[in-house]
């Protein structure tokens, strides 16, 4: 198995907007800081759950720079994202090398639905534009294509491409993949982040680790130390946590729904197309969230969500991919 140069508990980190949709820049630098102090290892920027769709480069570079400053040598900082063009996703991948980034994280090429041939030059060219680890993201649920046996086969053969970030949940596969190539795997579902564990992955990057850190760092070392109650127990605090960020709305929209309602950033707002949570959803995630318990570090005595900061959606300035 490859050496691991990305951590163990990566976050995929929501980007922090103000009430207007744009990014605020003191609650990112704030939160970061939370979830490494509390135990996470890797930062994933801009990924799906940043909003990657509607945030522009230079926001995406500057959130690199930002999570550089503000994790120091405590955590990982992996630009996540990318793009479903693929000169586009070399420019952004080179660009966060320079901001300097720890790795990156490619995720399929969606809505175009390339061949696995395609899918394949697409991994490759970037990983040859590019001196940072690379970590595979798989999940067909929102590319619309799945990254097959084969492909990820041929793709561990490339030197830069070290893990596979699985949100697909076949757990057959992910067995055959570590056993035939050297590369790492992270879960990349919040709710099964212990299966995946049980049969090999090296971590997880997740949504719920924005609000609860800690739990998944007990997980994650009790498994390393071979300790299967405590990272049981570990999983099932966090089951009505996970149900509540990934299960009525979008993790980003659940999860700024959640921390907002801890206080923890400004606002819960997201960028259009996300919307907040319908008072029918919120409410959906509040009783989730009531039947809470023992999550360690997570004092949700102090949570006072708020339905009416959440509705609705935000229109940026400056919309757009820009190059």
């Amino acid at each position: 198995m490859n050496p691991n140069p990305f951590g163990q508990v990566l976050v995929a980190l929501v980007t922090p907007m103000g009430a207007d949709g744009e990014v605020d820049w003191d609650d990112v630098e704030r939160l970061i800081d939370d979830v490494v102090t509390h135990g996470a290892d890797g930062i994933v920027v801009s990924g799906t759950t940043g909003e990657t769709s509607t945030l522009t480069d230079p926001e995406k570079i500057k959130l690199v720079e930002v999570a550089k400053a503000v994790a120091g040598d405590r955590a990982k900082v992996i630009q996540g994202g990318g793009s479903n063009e693929t000169a586009h996703a070399m420019d952004l991948y080179r660009q966060a090398e320079q901001a300097g980034a720890d790795g990156v994280m490619i995720v399929t090429p969606y809505y175009n639905k390339p061949t696995q041939a395609g899918i394949l030059t697409h991994f490759r060219m970037i990983a040859d534009a590019t001196d940072l680890p690379v970590i595979l993201y798989d999940i067909p649920g929102r590319a619309g294509i799945p990254i097959r046996y084969e492909t990820l086969l041929r793709a561990a053969k490339h030197p830069n491409i070290l893990a596979v970030k699985d949100a697909k949940g076949d757990f057959a596969e992910v067995s055959r993949v570590l056993n035939q190539t050297d590369l790492l795997y992270f879960s990349g579902d919040d709710a099964n982040v212990l299966p995946h564990l049980a049969i090999g992955a090296s971590g997880l990057i997740g949504v719920t680790a924005n609000i609860a850190p800690r739990p998944y760092r007990t997980m994650i070392d009790a498994v390393n130390e071979g300790d299967l109650a405590t990272a049981q127990a570990q999983h099932k605090a966090l089951e009505p946590l996970v149900r509540a960020t990934m299960t009525h709305v979008p993790g980003t929209v659940a999860t700024k729904y959640i921390l907002h309602g801890l206080g923890r950033i400004g606002s819960p707002r997201v960028r259009l197309p996300l919307v907040g949570p319908e008072d029918t959803e919120a409410a959906l995630i509040e009783d989730e969230i009531a039947l809470v318990r023992g999550v360690d570090g997570l004092d949700l005595s102090r949570f006072r969500p708020d339905r009416n900061a959440a509705a609705g959606g935000a229109l940026p300035k400056v919309h757009g991919t820009t190059r």
